[in-house]
C-alpha cells in the first residue's frame, strides 16, 4: 500500500503539472489553475477531457508530455526512437526537444519535413515553426504560416500570434502589425504580448512610445496579485531590462 501511495503521489504531480503548463502555454483562464491545484485529481480530468483532448489538440500530448519531463535529457533517446521507427509522433517528439533545447535548424528540418500527407496543416507543427522561424529572424517566412492558422479559435491567444504580428512589423507591413498587436494589448494583461509590441516599437524607431508601454507594464505590477507576479515575472524583468536600456541611451 505504502508503495501504491508513494506513486499516486507522483503521478498526481506530474498530471497537475502536464495541466498547468498546457493551460498557461494556451492562454486559458486561471481559474483552470485553480481547479487543477485544489482539486488534483478532479480537477486535472476535468481539464483534460474538456481542453486537451478535443479536436487537434490530442496529436500534442505525446510531445506535450515529453517537453514537461525531459526538456533536454531525452534527445538521443529520441534520435534512437526516429531511427528505429520514423513515423510522425517521434519526428515532432524530437523536433520539439531540440527546439526546447535550443537546437533550432535540426528543429526546423524535422518540422518542414513532417507537413505532408495528412500533416500538411498540423496545428502543433505550425505553431512550432512559427516560434523557431521567430528565433532565427525568419520572419517572411512566419506570415504564410500564420495564415493557415490564423481562424483558428486558439490563436489570438497563443505565442504564435505575438510572434505573427511582430514579423508583420519587421517585414514592413505596420498597419497591420499595430492592429494585431493592439488586439491583445490590455491593461493588467497578456505582458507577453505587451513585451514584444513594445520591443517593436523600440526596434522600429518608435522609442517614446516604447518607453511609454514598458514603463506602463511596470507600473502596474503594485496592483498585481503574488500569483499573477509569479506567472508574468519573466516578461516584468525583459521590460525592466529594456527600458533601462533605452533610458541609458537616451542620457
Amino acid at each position: 500500500m505504502l508503495f501504491f501511495n508513494h506513486y499516486y503521489y507522483y503521478l498526481i504531480i506530474g498530471l497537475q503539472a502536464i495541466c498547468v503548463i498546457h493551460c498557461i502555454r494556451k492562454g486559458r483562464s486561471a481559474n483552470w489553475i485553480w481547479l487543477i491545484v485544489f482539486l488534483p485529481l478532479i480537477g486535472c480530468l476535468i481539464y483534460l477531457f474538456t481542453e486537451i483532448f478535443t479536436g487537434r489538440d490530442i496529436q500534442n500530448v505525446q510531445s506535450g508530455m515529453i517537453s514537461v519531463f525531459n526538456p533536454g535529457g531525452s534527445v538521443r533517446r529520441l534520435e534512437e526512437n526516429l531511427r528505429f521507427s520514423d513515423t510522425f509522433a517521434n519526428r515532432i517528439a524530437l523536433a520539439d526537444a531540440y527546439l526546447a533545447t535550443g537546437n533550432t535548424d535540426r528543429a526546423i528540418e524535422l518540422y518542414e519535413s513532417s507537413l505532408t500527407g495528412n500533416f500538411v496543416e498540423n496545428e502543433h507543427v505550425l505553431s512550432q515553426l512559427i516560434i523557431a522561424y521567430y528565433q532565427k529572424k525568419r520572419y517572411r517566412d512566419i506570415i504564410p504560416i500564420a495564415k493557415k492558422i490564423y481562424n483558428l479559435p486558439q490563436f489570438p491567444r497563443s505565442r504564435p500570434h505575438i510572434l505573427y504580428a511582430a514579423a508583420l512589423g519587421y517585414t514592413g507591413n505596420y498597419e497591420l502589425a499595430e492592429k494585431e498587436f493592439k488586439t491583445m494589448k490590455a491593461r493588467f494583461a497578456n505582458y507577453e504580448a505587451r513585451y514584444y509590441y513594445a520591443l517593436f516599437l523600440s526596434e522600429t524607431s518608435r522609442v517614446m512610445e516604447a518607453r511609454r508601454l514598458f514603463s506602463e507594464m511596470l507600473d502596474e505590477v503594485t496592483h498585481l496579485s503574488s500569483r499573477e507576479k509569479r506567472y508574468n515575472r519573466n516578461w516584468l524583468r525583459l521590460a525592466k531590462e529594456e527600458l533601462s536600456k533605452l533610458n541609458h541611451t537616451a542620457a
